[in-house]
């Protein structure tokens, strides 16, 4: 091997002929030096070379493996809220051998990949109507036969985009029945979306009346970048958006409650430990706090389980 050689995971994998989520494990572990270049993981030559040289006598070609592979190729966080920015320069910095990488997907589907084992921690802010709660139901469905702790990370408001001015006097809920508005709606399984259904299945309104709902985006900067464009008259989302766009008017409606998610097992495993400590720190909620838009009255506490 050449001294100046450098070597992805993949390629170490492959020259000591072992799963690329061994080679993770090893480098979380601490039996072989990596270091990242941002998000890319690289092992120099002689560092793979020191391993080897340790490793005589032993049988590396068999380690144990991690039982579910996708949970081992990095921490892996689901959820599109900026404050998991945040979170995840403090895990990088705290955590430099582990790769943290983001899903960027809704509510439903990230509990969805924690249930199936290929997300560490998703993110979740779902309103159940019958209960007037949040995420408990949601998560209880959606983990079956799974414990898991439900800790806040912050709270948001949610409301309507609305053109400037609010031309079509647009208030709540009902208005949207209004046969002249045009709304651009969330996908399936966001916590927008379901907050809409609920709040539509509460009313008695059917959906199919709605000019605009079946068209969707996927997060809430292209629903409110939409409606300031002029090609929807409303749209559901976050105050925190809204403060981004001058082009736009904010219609509070509700408060909701945004939580980590993680299953009760990994608690106390450290690097969980870890997470919950960042979320906890002074530090931390200073950032969010800074930001504006944001209430962090409950951050890092357990607010339910399952």
């Amino acid at each position: 091997m050449s001294e100046n050689a450098s070597y992805t995971p993949e390629e170490v994998a492959k020259i000591l002929k072992i799963s690329k989520f061994t080679v993770y494990e090893m480098i979380k572990r601490g039996d072989l030096a990596a270091y990242h270049i941002g998000r890319k993981v690289r092992v120099e030559a002689p560092d793979l070379d020191m391993y080897i040289q340790k490793s005589k006598g032993t049988n590396i070609s068999q380690p144990s493996a991690p039982a579910e592979a996708p949970r081992h190729s990095g921490f892996i966080i689901c959820g599109q809220d900026t404050v998991l920015d945040i979170l995840t320069r403090h895990l990088e910095k705290e955590l430099p051998h582990i790769s943290v990488l983001r899903n960027y997907t809704g509510s439903m589907d990230g509990l969805t990949a924690l249930y199936r084992g290929n997300a560490n921690v998703a993110t979740a802010h779902l309103w159940d109507g019958d209960t007037d709660t949040y995420n408990v139901p949601y998560v209880r469905s959606l983990l079956p036969g799974h414990r898991a702790l439900l800790i806040n990370l912050v709270y948001r408001t949610a409301g309507f985009y609305v053109a400037k001015n609010n031309p079509l006097d647009i208030t709540d809920w009902n208005d949207l029945a209004k046969p002249e508005l045009r709304l651009i709606n969330r996908e399936r399984g966001s916590g927008a979306r379901v907050l809409l259904d609920e709040q539509l299945r509460k009313l008695d309104l059917n959906s199919a009346l709605i000019n605009g709902y079946t068209r969707e985006e996927t997060s809430h900067l292209t629903i409110a970048s939409t409606v300031a464009r002029g090609e929807a008259d409303v749209g559901l989302g976050i105050e925190k958006v809204a403060l981004q766009n001058a082009n736009i008017d904010f219609i509070p409606l509700r408060k909701e409650r945004y939580d980590l998610v993680i299953r009760k097992e990994d608690a106390d495993k450290p690097h969980f430990q870890t997470l919950l400590a960042i979320i906890r720190s002074a530090a931390f909620r200073e950032q969010i706090a800074g930001m504006g838009g944001y209430d962090i009255t409950h951050t890092g506490q357990i607010m339910g389980q399952t």
